[in-house]
């Protein structure tokens, strides 16, 4: 039997609010405490390893700074991939209430993942559900 047109919307729906729960989460768990971590101070990073590496007489601590230059260009390039936290944390906002609903999702579940208490204000989860 053949899907109907509101079950396969359904579908469609909860796979975006799954994806934008998904990738809001793993955007705050990639969040680290204290000063972040910029793609520009990865890149000041990087000018000052590649200075030392000029000057670097000792062939042993120029290899050493080469793996932390190209460890270093690792990190620009996952700092740079990284979605805009502003734009991850708009689509959840946008589907959290519903898919809390959905999968039964507590207010005080999604304070123990981490979600901010503004954040579900902003989304409209109450604090009761």
């Amino acid at each position: 039997m053949p899907m109907s047109d509101e079950h396969k919307a359904a579908l469609a729906q909860g796979r975006k609010e799954s994806r934008a729960v998904k990738n809001y989460l793993e955007a705050l768990a990639a969040r680290k405490p204290g000063r972040p971590v910029t793609p520009e101070r990865i890149k000041e990073r990087i000018a000052s390893i590649e200075a030392k590496i000029a000057s670097e007489t000792d062939p042993l601590k120029a290899l050493e700074l080469r793996q932390a230059r190209l460890d270093a260009e690792t990190a620009l390039a996952k700092a740079s991939a990284t979605a805009d936290m502003a734009a991850v944390e708009a689509a959840f906002v946008e589907c959290c209430r519903s898919y809390a609903e959905r999968k039964g999702i507590s207010y005080a579940a999604w304070r123990e993942q981490g979600v901010p208490a503004a954040v579900l204000s902003k989304a409209g989860v109450p604090r009761s559900m």
